[in-house]
């Protein structure tokens, strides 16, 4: 593949920046942070909340360097440096206690994340408990959502088994479509966003802001929530771990996340 210079670069984290252990490679990293040297503004673009991707960020130091952080699926940006929020959505007040009716009728558990926490209805849940895990959050229950009906939140999600919640899928769209964004980001993650909310959306606001063109902007990804992404920038990496439909989205398929799949992308395009 032709070299070719570009002025920014997305990664998802789950799956393509990090490997199977939850780790970020030593050729990952250095190929990131020679990036960053070149003068390549660097964004973490995940479906994670803030909290959960400033690990990351600053194990990569972004801080250092002027990158992003596009959490919650796009919609909410943070510039690193400055601790500057430059965009954000958030969800229509009161949708989050449907949203809990509705999962709870369904025998699914709700989660939103409130500052460095991950609150739930059901502690227990493994996936709820894998959210909190993943992220490093605090998991704590909650006995009722209403509390939080005026809370301004980036997203909601339903968890549960993926055959059940893929099931169940067609019918939280139905409810809350005219309202929210609602999409799997993985098999057992419903994910519930303000409405246009996805990760293109968000970078498309995050190149005005920037002064750049999706052109100069390449984007890395392995899950459904990233397909947005890859058919939006200029160069669309998927991961060789990446779903089928991933693939089809991006403009060149890499290694897997487990085979140094950035660092070997990275070489063949700068």
């Amino acid at each position: 593949m032709k070299a070719m210079k570009y002025k920014i670069v997305a990664f998802d984290i789950d799956g393509t920046l990090t490997n199977t252990n939850k780790e970020i490679s030593p050729a990952t990293y250095n190929a990131i942070m020679e990036l960053q040297r070149q003068g390549v503004i660097v964004v973490i673009a995940s479906g994670r909340p803030t909290a959960g991707g400033l690990p990351i960020a600053s194990k990569l130091h972004l801080e250092e360097y002027g990158g992003y952080i596009l959490s919650f699926n796009g919609g909410k940006i943070t510039n690193l440096k400055t601790n500057e929020v430059i965009y954000e959505q958030i969800l229509p007040k009161g949708i989050v206690t449907q949203i809990a009716d509705m999962a709870d009728s369904c025998q699914c558990t709700t989660l939103i994340h409130v500052d460095d926490k991950v609150l739930t209805n059901h502690k227990d849940n493994e996936f709820a408990i894998l959210e909190a895990g993943v992220n490093g959050l605090q998991l704590e229950e909650i006995k009722s959502f209403t509390d939080y009906a005026s809370t301004p939140l980036n997203k909601c999600m339903v968890v549960e088994q993926g055959d059940y919640l893929a099931a169940l899928e067609p019918d939280f769209v139905h409810a809350f479509g005219k309202q929210a964004n609602i999409f799997r980001s993985e098999p057992f993650f419903l994910e519930i966003v303000p409405k246009e909310v996805d990760k293109a959306e968000g970078l498309s606001h995050l190149l005005k802001h920037l002064h750049l063109n999706r052109e100069d902007m390449a984007a890395f990804g392995d899950g459904f929530n990233d397909i947005t992404m890859l058919s939006y920038a200029g160069m669309g990496i998927a991961m060789g771990n990446a779903q089928s439909e991933v693939k089809k989205a991006a403009d060149f398929v890499t290694k897997s996340n487990d085979q140094d799949g950035i660092a070997y992308a990275i070489r063949q395009l700068f």
